[in-house]
């Protein structure tokens, strides 16, 4: 049985991200800085009463006459209670004999185009970390993008404005930076588990370097752009972040809409239509809230009754990545042709080509973690970089003579994955909100 690490990590960011911004907005009141104090409170705020609502979501505690939890829960304590009862249960652990175990079957990764399945026993305690770490997964990715990026995306620009960073905005915005980081991490690991739930996935160190350079390299960039854009466009700002929100809010609901495809109706049993509309909603939201800021792991495809698309989808992954290069290279041009006295002290061509080569190296390693770190790289039907010389050889030939390369049955590496067993529970995704 694993140490519930996972877990400790995302308490401990997020506990010391609430406490940094409830210190910071004492500091604010005390300068009078009211409405920095009321946007530091509502970056911290709302996640965390999101946060709350989806661990008893998903431990399910309003079925179960559980009070002192709720009420830990109405306190904002609910993360720090989960996470003392995630050790205990790893403590007890071995001292008592379970009642009952429940096996479970996992295909193991294919070695010389050969796939073997694995029995494996879960006991009720391993079951319950397993929730656990689920849970906070979920939580973590809820907190990295309704919290922590536009918590980021503020203080930067408090920074910038009063031209000044203190010990209490630098702890913040530093903490923050690393929430979303490891929150887009949990999205991409969530996103391989469900993709592959029936093979046994293990990620490696070198993968989890790999994703985080990736994300820290793409987040970064892009905060800094959208920072300097509204320092000197303050009314653009909003229509340009409004705009591919929505953008990616619409997107599943126009696609459902025009597959005709009936309503989800078996996402939870005890939620109604009503519920159900509500949960959707969310899950829409907190994936717009990731592409805002980042390539998000997967996508939603509301007219599947798992609601996640499994494909990998390289063009869409390369169109994202090549039209928000040319957004966040023309923001910072705009950036540059308006700027201020106070950006003259800077080298400005030097910063912006900075930027743009920041994510330049998170489009690096992304293609190094796909081509050389995934965990089921042996699985795809075509590797990162055949699928991006398709996609380039997509747009110069003709859709009819456009042929698909034939891969060798003899190498393991290029397997087709089994994608109708790749499958999940509604209630696993509706858990996930990404």
């Amino acid at each position: 049985m694993r140490l519930p690490s996972s877990v400790l990590v995302s308490v401990s960011l997020f506990t010391a991200e609430t406490t940094a911004a409830l210190y910071l907005s004492t500091t604010y009141r005390s300068a009078g800085d009211r409405i920095w104090q009321c946007f530091t409170l509502l970056f911290t705020l709302v996640p965390s009463v999101l946060v709350q609502l989806t661990l008893i979501f998903i431990h399910r505690d309003l079925s179960r006459d559980r009070p002192l939890v709720l009420l830990l829960h109405i306190l904002q304590l609910g993360p720090i209670v989960r996470c003392l009862d995630a050790f205990c249960i790893y403590g007890s652990s071995g001292k008592v004999e379970e009642p009952y175990v429940t096996i479970t079957r996992k295909k193991q990764m294919p070695r010389s185009g050969q796939t073997e399945e694995v029995e494996q026993e879960v006991g009720q305690a391993e079951g319950k970390l397993v929730t656990h770490r689920a849970a906070f997964a979920r939580t973590s990715v809820i907190q990295a993008f309704l919290g922590s990026a536009p918590q980021l995306t503020l203080q930067l620009y408090i920074c910038i404005l009063q031209r000044s960073v203190s010990i209490g905005r630098g702890t913040l915005m530093v903490i923050s930076l690393l929430s979303i980081v490891y929150g887009a991490l949990r999205c991409n690991i969530l996103a391989i588990k469900i993709r592959y739930d029936d093979y046994e996935v293990s990620v490696h160190p070198a993968a989890y370097l790999c994703v985080f350079m990736w994300r820290g390299f793409e987040i970064a960039t892009r905060v800094a752009v959208l920072v300097l854009f509204s320092s000197v466009l303050k009314v653009w700002v909003l229509p340009v972040v409004l705009v591919g929100f929505l953008l990616f809010f619409l997107l599943p609901w126009v696609r459902f809409w025009s597959s005709h495809s009936p309503f989800p109706e078996n996402i939870e049993k005890t939620l109604t239509r009503v519920g159900t509309t509500i949960v959707l909603c969310m899950l829409t939201f907190l994936y717009a809230g990731i592409n805002v800021f980042c390539w998000s792991a997967v996508q939603l495809k509301l007219d599947d009754p798992d609601l996640i698309d499994k494909s990998h989808g390289w063009r869409r992954a390369a169109a994202y990545y090549s039209l928000r290069f040319v957004e966040n290279a023309a923001l910072s041009s705009l950036w540059y042709v308006h700027r201020t006295d106070f950006y003259r002290q800077v080298d400005a061509p030097v910063l912006e080509l900075m930027l743009l080569l920041g994510y330049a190296l998170a489009v690096f390693f992304m293609l190094l973690f796909y081509q050389c770190c995934h965990p089921c790289r042996r699985l795809f039907s075509s590797s990162p970089a055949q699928g991006l010389w398709e996609c380039c050889g997509s747009l110069k030939l003709p859709v009819g003579t456009y042929s698909q390369p034939c891969l060798p049955l003899d190498k393991p590496g290029l397997e087709q994955p089994e994608t109708a067993k790749d499958s999940v529970t509604n209630g696993e995704v509706n858990q996930s909100l990404c």
